[in-house]
Formats: structure tokens, C-alpha cells, sequence
């Protein structure tokens, strides 16, 4: 591709009012509007009335505003000042300076986070009534926890404390914040984030999974999860307080066990008969022997967990074993051992390849840490929980975006909506004073973003049954 025209040093020019660079957020912040966003903020979050400082006023459209301009690729509060630029003002009213939303998230307390948190799930539950989030939900529908290490500067960080993360499969120890996060999703269904929750860096893994867990079972049963729903997670949850979370809210389990003396008797006891090959999605066969082509094997065998204790439960322990690359030309096969505790009915196959699709979680993570989460703003922790929780409403509003545009984007990443949905230039015009927006012409998903905009704009609300 190479440059059509010649240009002068003062050929380019920022001086038109009615050009917008983000028009994709017109149908996203009509669909909030549509799912009662910003009543919900104003009705759940309060800020005492001896508390409340300049920041406080208008509560309401600054965090709406925080939240658009994570839709629209926001990483940083310096950020959402792209919703101030060209003919913004001219398609939404009360947008705020960066300035103005970093003083009322440094007013918020934990209780404001908490209010806001609630916000959070209501408007999920909003979402799913508006859209299709969770299909295949009256089956089977995935609680995924699990929680990340975000990284963090300068000595002025509230909670900032060093803990545990992988980089490039190496354990290391940073310097951060800990967000925890439940996600819902079902075999049909892109994830949609049920719960979040942020702690200090050197936080356990497993702080708080009970009652998350306990939350994201209820509201995904008012999301309509009629179904089965399975409780994922690696080995931080692999404790009696989540089994004991999910078992008082009638889910199943799948959680990986911490490898101990018991769990190590319990696969030493597992015949070599026992061992079956595994087909993962994706696998082939050998064209000599007509086998699959993998060294994976599982097998199951009876086990009895926390039996110490008041919470002891009888499950399957399914175990995974793969040969250890470490030694490739050993005379005899050495296994590498991955042991999970489930109360599942799939065949143990099935089981496995259930549970390592809780890897869905990660995609979630690598949404925010694309987007929103990329940096934790302020010094203040309850300013950064709100901050995180933000940015799970904006996930969630960009996911049911998604699916009204239907197609391929029900599924896509956070960054592929925001690139074909949301970060879409327009002019704006309003001949005979009715506003029109230009859109680019040959725009390569035109027809999607015009589904999106039909599905908002044009919706009408089902009206009550008269008699």
C-alpha cells in the first residue's frame, strides 16, 4: 500500500466538531440505558450525605462515563478523555473530565465497592433478560473461579503487596493487585463475569472463593440456569469451603486437589488396567496405526476428601497422566500425575476433558488485561475496586453488544468488538435538525454493526397485556 498524495507540512488539521472517532458506543451506551445502568447506580450507590465532596455529585453519569470509555478501549482514568473529543457532546450528554471521575473514584469506600458490585450482578442478570448471553443454560452451565496477579508501581499503592505469578510458565514474585473472578458460561456461550472482587497481592488464591462461589451460583440461577451447573477450578479451590459452596447451592464440582500423601495413596492404587487413552478436541490419528495421537491416559478411582474434618466428601478422583518430557529416552515410561476431585456423572473421558476447559477463564483475563485492567490507576485501593469492577460492566455490556450483532461476534474477544463494533469513525450531521451519523463506507462488518444498531436503537420494549 503506498500514499496515494503529496502532503504539506499543515495538511492535517484537528478542527472538526462533528467527527466521532468511537461511534460503535451510540448502540453499546443505548443498550446500558435500555438495561436501567444508570437508575441502578444511582438507587444502590450512596455516599453519605456528611461524606459527600465536589467528586460526588452526578454519581451516576461519571461512573457511566468510566464505563463507555473502557468499552471503548480505555486503559487508564487519562483515557476516557477520547469521549470528549470531536462530536461527542454533541451524542451523549453529561460525559465527564478524566480529572473529574478520578476524584469520585478516590471517594469510594469498600462499602461504595460493594454497593457497586451488587450493580454488577443486577445488570447481568439485565443483560441476559436483553439478550441471549447464556444459551444452553436449561442443560449445563460452567461456574469458573479463579483469580490473577496485575502488577503495580511506586510505593504509594494501597494493598499493593508482593505475591506469586507465572511468566512465560515460570513462577515469579511481583509486586501487585489480586483480582478474583467468576465467570459464567455454558457450551454454547462466551463467558460472561458473574463476580469480581480485588485483594492485596500477597492474598491467598483461595481467600473468599466460598462465598464468590455461593454468589455465582445464585445469580446464575436468576440468570435462567435451569440446568446443571459445574463448579471449576484449579488447585487454590480445590478446598472444602468451595465444595461445601457448591453442594449447599445443589452444583457439582470439579475441582483439582492439591497433591498430598492421601491423594498420592489414591493414584498408587489405580491398576494399570485402569489407564484409558484421552481424545482431546483437535486430536489425530496415526495413519499407520490408526491410534490417537497422544500420551495422554485417565482413570478414576474412588476418594474421600477432607475426612478430618465435618466436611468430609466421598467423589471420583479422576487423575491425568502424561509422559515427563524431562525424560524422553528413560527405559520405562515416567508419568507426570494431574488429579482432580469431581461429583460429576460424565464418563471419566468426557470428565476430563470437561473440567480443562476451565482454561475459558483465561480468555477473560487476557479481555481485561487488553483493555480495562492493562494498568490499576490509583494509589487508593477502594478506587481501584471500583475501577475492576467497572471494567466487569463493561466486559459484560460489550459481550451482550456481541451477541445483538450476531454472527461470529456472540463469541468474539473484547478487543475484536471494540475494533469492529465500537472504534468506528463517523460524521455527524443533522439535516432538518434530525441527527444522522456517515458511516464509512465498505466498512467490512457493516452488516453486523447495522444488526447491533437495529437491535438497539430500533428496539421497542415488549409492552404489558391490557384487558
Amino acid at each position: 500500500m503506498r500514499l496515494f498524495h503529496t502532503f504539506a507540512g499543515d495538511s492535517a488539521r484537528f478542527d472538526d466538531d462533528n467527527l466521532v472517532s468511537v461511534a460503535g458506543l451510540v448502540p453499546v451506551m443505548t443498550l446500558a440505558e435500555q438495561t436501567g445502568l444508570t437508575s441502578m447506580l444511582t438507587e444502590k450507590i450512596a455516599i453519605d450525605a456528611p461524606r459527600i465532596k465536589a467528586g460526588s455529585a452526578n454519581l451516576a453519569p461519571k461512573l457511566a462515563t468510566v464505563i463507555a470509555g473502557m468499552a471503548a478501549g480505555a486503559d487508564s482514568i487519562d483515557d476516557i478523555d477520547v469521549l470528549r473529543s470531536g462530536g461527542m457532546s454533541e451524542l451523549f450528554d453529561g460525559v465527564y473530565a478524566p480529572s473529574t471521575v478520578g476524584i469520585l473514584l478516590r471517594e469510594f469506600t469498600f462499602g461504595h465497592a460493594k454497593q457497586l458490585e451488587s450493580v454488577m450482578r443486577e445488570h447481568l442478570l439485565a443483560l441476559v433478560e436483553r439478550a441471549d448471553l447464556l444459551p444452553g443454560a436449561q442443560v449445563r452451565t460452567f461456574v469458573d473461579i479463579d483469580s490473577l496477579l496485575r502488577p503495580v508501581y511506586g510505593h504509594r499503592k494501597q494493598g499493593a503487596s508482593y505475591g506469586h505469578t507465572k511468566i512465560a510458565g515460570k513462577r515469579v514474585l511481583r509486586k501487585g493487585l489480586s483480582p478474583l473472578a467468576a465467570i459464567l458460561s455454558t457450551d454454547l456461550a462466551a463467558p460472561v463475569i458473574a463476580g469480581m472482587r480485588l485483594r492485596a497481592g500477597k492474598t491467598g488464591s483461595g481467600k473468599g472463593a466460598g462465598s464468590m462461589v455461593t454468589a455465582a451460583i445464585s445469580t446464575a440461577r436468576a440468570a435462567g440456569a435451569t440446568g446443571t451447573i459445574l463448579v471449576r477450578g484449579d488447585s487454590a479451590y480445590g478446598t472444602r469451603k468451595v465444595v461445601r459452596a457448591a453442594l449447599r447451592a445443589g452444583a457439582q464440582f470439579s475441582l483439582v486437589l492439591t497433591k498430598n500423601p492421601a491423594v498420592t495413596r489414591a493414584i498408587a492404587e489405580i491398576g494399570e488396567h485402569a489407564w484409558t487413552p484421552v481424545r482431546y478436541p483437535g486430536a489425530v490419528r496415526d495413519p499407520d496405526t490408526g491410534e490417537w495421537i497422544s500420551d495422554a491416559e485417565v482413570a478414576e478411582i474412588g476418594y474421600t476428601a477432607f475426612a478430618s474434618t465435618k466436611d468430609r466428601t466421598t467423589a471420583r478422583l479422576i487423575v491425568r497422566r502424561v509422559k515427563d518430557a524431562r525424560y524422553p529416552d528413560a527405559l520405562f515410561p515416567v508419568w507426570r500425575y494431574h488429579p482432580f476431585f469431581t461429583n460429576s456423572q460424565e464418563p471419566v473421558a468426557a470428565a476430563d476433558i470437561t473440567h480443562r476447559r476451565h482454561a475459558i477463564i483465561e480468555t477473560v483475563f487476557a479481555d481485561l488485561i487488553d483493555g480495562p485492567l492493562a494498568h490499576i490507576p490509583s494509589g487508593r485501593f477502594a478506587a481501584n475496586s471500583a475501577w475492576a469492577l467497572c471494567a466487569a460492566i463493561a466486559h459484560n455490556l460489550l459481550r451482550a453488544a456481541g451477541t445483538l450483532a450476531g454472527g461470529s461476534h456472540a463469541r468474539a474477544r473484547g478487543a475484536t468488538l471494540r475494533r469492529k463494533l465500537v472504534n468506528i469513525p463517523a460524521r455527524l450531521a443533522r439535516p432538518q435538525r434530525r441527527p444522522i451519523l456517515h458511516l464509512p463506507s465498505h466498512w467490512p462488518w457493516t452488516e453486523a454493526w447495522l444488526t447491533l444498531w437495529h437491535n438497539t436503537i430500533g428496539y421497542t420494549p415488549p409492552q404489558p397485556a391490557t384487558i
